[in-house]
């Protein structure tokens, strides 16, 4: 579709509504100038950029008009210059609007639960699943927002066999959600005394936190089991059985929390938890129904993928969906990977304006 048909038909779309907005029978019902009130007001902005973009092409077009028929080179130049300031104008005016078109992502504003869990590599592994989660977390102090952990598995060294944790910021989901994949790490681990690179691998989930409301459990369909705590090597953390490890039936999936003291506590976060799983489950099948494309955009692909390599000899870290390298990895590793994400973001836009089929 071209531009500028599916721009008029927005601009008669918001015409249309603003005509049935004083017809005397919607005035006069206050549910339908609030329905009314509200489409009006989701299609303003766009609306705004269109008259402004019909506008532009009109003064390219009157100069273009006016230069046939102009015999002056100082006015000619003027009437040139004039023309590529019009084009200018409608070249921004378009991406702007081709913005605006894109739906957004219902989840954007969203908190969010990251699990971090050690994919291949043993100990080296688990200790890069720590460098990820300091990165995250220095991340989301820079901007602003706050974390807890919810769940932790430790390993012997220091590392984390999985821990999983909670950000609560505006916007966390739409930024940090293009971290999900498998996150690889290259570098003399400190178990190799032969100083050879090995590589090694973390996992990384980004959820969405959701309400009670968007997704109810059904008792019937939980199995709730009661244990006692253990650190490390098996060691017992509370002498009461205060952990929790919940089973969903229908799906199999289970989570467990046993950081808190108070069994209450732990049951909460592992609902909380199974809440942002099943919710990420149903979306994703729904997304495989619609389209089987999900696979090629960005940030959506499957989760077995490897999105991100840390090489620490080369000081690289290169992210493979959007061919980006960057010479800087211990800056990225202190949360500085503000560039990842404004770029898996600018993909994620052109890969949808794509799939709107405008041009």
């Amino acid at each position: 579709m071209e531009l500028l048909e599916k721009l008029e038909s927005y601009e008669d779309k918001y015409n249309e509504i603003a005509e049935r907005l004083s017809d005397r029978e919607v005035a006069t019902n206050p549910e339908k100038v609030r329905e009314y009130g509200k489409l009006l007001a989701e299609l303003e902005d766009i609306v705004a950029l269109v008259r402004e973009y019909k506008e532009a092409r009109k003064n390219l077009r009157d100069a273009e008009d006016l230069l046939k028929g102009e015999t002056d080179e100082e006015m000619q130049e003027f009437l040139r210059e004039e023309m590529a300031r019009w084009r200018r104008e409608m070249a921004a005016l378009e991406d702007k609007i081709k913005y605006l078109l894109v739906p957004g992502d219902p989840n954007d504003r969203k908190d969010i639960i990251v699990e971090i869990r050690a994919g291949a590599g043993g100990e080296e592994a688990s200790l890069f699943a720590a460098d990820l989660f300091r990165m995250y977390t220095k991340y989301v102090e820079r901007q602003g927002w706050k974390f807890a952990v919810l769940s932790v598995s430790s390993s012997e060294r220091g590392g984390f066999k999985e821990i999983i944790f909670e950000v609560k910021g505006r916007g966390a989901f739409s930024k940090l959600k293009y971290e999900s994949g498998v996150h690889r790490v290259q570098r003399i681990p400190i178990t190799e005394s032969g100083g050879r690179i090995h590589t090694s691998t973390a996992t990384v989930v980004v959820l969405p936190v959701v309400e009670e409301v968007e997704v109810k459990l059904d008792p019937n369909d939980l199995r709730m089991d009661i244990f006692r705590s253990s650190g490390p090597g098996g060691q017992s953390v509370n002498t009461t059985d205060s952990a929790v490890r919940v089973t969903h039936l229908p799906t199999g999936i289970v989570v467990s929390c046993q950081d808190e003291r108070s069994q209450l506590q732990n049951k909460d976060r592992a609902l909380r938890i199974l809440r942002a799983r099943l919710y990420d489950l149903y979306q994703r099948q729904q997304q495989e129904e619609i389209t089987s494309a999900r696979r090629s955009q960005v940030g959506t692909g499957d989760r077995s993928e490897k999105i991100r390599t840390y090489n620490f000899p080369q000081d690289r870290v290169t992210d493979h969906r959007v061919g980006l390298t960057l010479h800087k990895l211990d800056s990225v590793l202190e949360g500085e990977i503000d560039e990842f994400v404004t770029n898996l973001a600018a993909a994620e836009q052109t890969e949808k304006i794509k799939q709107l089929g405008i041009r």
